[in-house]
């Protein structure tokens, strides 16, 4: 960040905005076409990154640029069937960042200016980062969603023990490095289906 230019600088900050807000609106959306207005009633489904940002997450987007927000509120009982509807919201920020990284794919490939095709880079950058470290099957991302809807309701507890640990368990992934090991194939995988749409 250091050797980065004032417009890269700005840039990079719209890049992170637009990846969170997109992806916690994603959810909160999601949730609520499902029956769900937990997030509304808490104000996250909104496109104002302010709401969204978790400071530890931030920071870790700032340096590694990947990183979470603070999740959205959702309650499953509200949804007509519990486990799609988990799974359809789980997924909804990934899709919406994906959604997002073709599009400034699209606008570098027909758009010639310089600003505007810095901030689509940087967008790109941070959208794909986001959504493949939200992925990742630990609590609270986005992966840890997708494999609770498929978990027996039996190993419920075990699941929220775990999910107790969250942070701690989230911390000691990005200071040991062990989360490229999944992240690495994940990101390649969300660039191939980018790159299958433009």
């Amino acid at each position: 960040m250091l050797s980065m230019n004032i417009g890269e600088i700005v840039a990079s900050l719209v890049g992170i905005a637009m990846a969170i807000s997109i992806h916690e609106f994603g959810h909160a959306y999601s949730a609520h076409l499902l029956g769900d207005d937990t997030a509304k009633a808490y104000g996250r489904m909104t496109l104002n990154p302010v709401r969204h940002v978790d400071p530890i997450g931030l920071l870790a987007m700032f340096i590694l640029k990947i990183g979470w927000a603070k999740p959205v509120p959702v309650n499953p009982n509200n949804f007509k069937n519990y486990k799609i509807g988990n799974l359809i919201v789980s997924l909804a920020g990934v899709f919406c960042n994906v959604l997002t990284a073709i599009l400034c794919v699209i606008i570098n490939k027909y758009v010639h200016m310089y600003a505007i095709n810095t901030i689509a880079e940087y967008v790109f950058l941070y959208s794909i980062g986001f959504a493949a470290f939200n992925l990742l099957p630990i609590p609270p991302l986005d992966g840890w969603g997708v494999i609770s809807t498929f978990v027996p309701y039996k190993w419920n507890e075990y699941m929220y023990k775990f999910e107790s640990m969250s942070y701690i368990i989230l911390l000691i992934a990005l200071f040991t490095g062990i989360y490229r090991i999944i992240l690495t194939p994940i990101y390649a995988v969300l660039l191939k289906i980018v790159y299958l749409f433009v």
